[in-house]
């Protein structure tokens, strides 16, 4: 099962995802862990282009194919395998990511970038989306006290506010896939929600 967790900036994904994982072996599924961009050597290579606060003259169209070609090689050498192997994947970020910021953020022409998408992954899509969501400044401030401050954190208030909108639309345009999770509170009460809802749609896919 490949299950993907996003949200704005400072949402607590990666915090989230090592005690999900955890907890899931804990119930005997073998799990892997990774993450968006990166996974891969070639995909960490592109991270550190992409994250560098030196690299502010970046294209949207530039760092748009820069993640797709991150994915690409992740879904090819990691993802698929993985699945293939009966594990669960569980990506920090992944595919929706690039149409929340890449599409609604900068404001681009989603169909083009859902092509580029689909190119990258070989059609590829999650079993079940996380959906973590949280107020854009209150994630700001959270991101901005940890260790991974980055070029894309650095943009305006106003493109994380459309890129946290366009995660909205994303999720009610797909219900049947995305489970929109409040992250505002503890992270005990946000772990404990995310292991219900993966654990239920692990027993009823083993049960279909």
């Amino acid at each position: 099962m490949f299950i993907t967790l996003e949200g704005p900036d400072g949402s607590g994904k990666s915090t989230q995802i090592s005690p999900l994982a955890k907890y899931l072996e804990a119930q005997g599924y073998p799990v892997l862990i990774t993450r968006e961009p990166g996974g891969t050597k070639i995909g960490d290579q592109i991270r550190l282009i992409l994250s560098d606060l030196k690299n502010t003259g970046m294209h949207p169209r530039s760092e748009t194919l820069l993640f797709q070609a991150a994915r690409a090689q992740l879904v090819q050498q990691v993802i698929k395998p993985h699945l293939k192997d009966g594990y669960v994947v569980l990506c920090d970020r992944y595919a929706d990511s690039t149409l929340a910021y890449q599409g609604y953020g900068h404001q681009n022409d989603l169909e083009q970038i859902q092509g580029l998408i689909t190119f990258a992954t070989g059609g590829l899509k999650p079993d079940l989306t996380l959906l973590l969501d949280t107020d854009v400044e209150e994630g700001l401030k959270r991101k901005a006290h940890g260790s991974e401050w980055n070029r894309l954190d650095a943009y305006s208030l106003e493109f994380h506010q459309r890129v946290r909108q366009g995660y909205h639309l994303l999720a009610e345009s797909e219900p049947e896939r995305w489970v929109t999770i409040e992250a505002g509170g503890s992270a005990e009460v946000v772990q404990a929600e995310l292991r219900r809802v993966v654990l239920d749609r692990l027993i009823t896919k083993v049960g279909s």
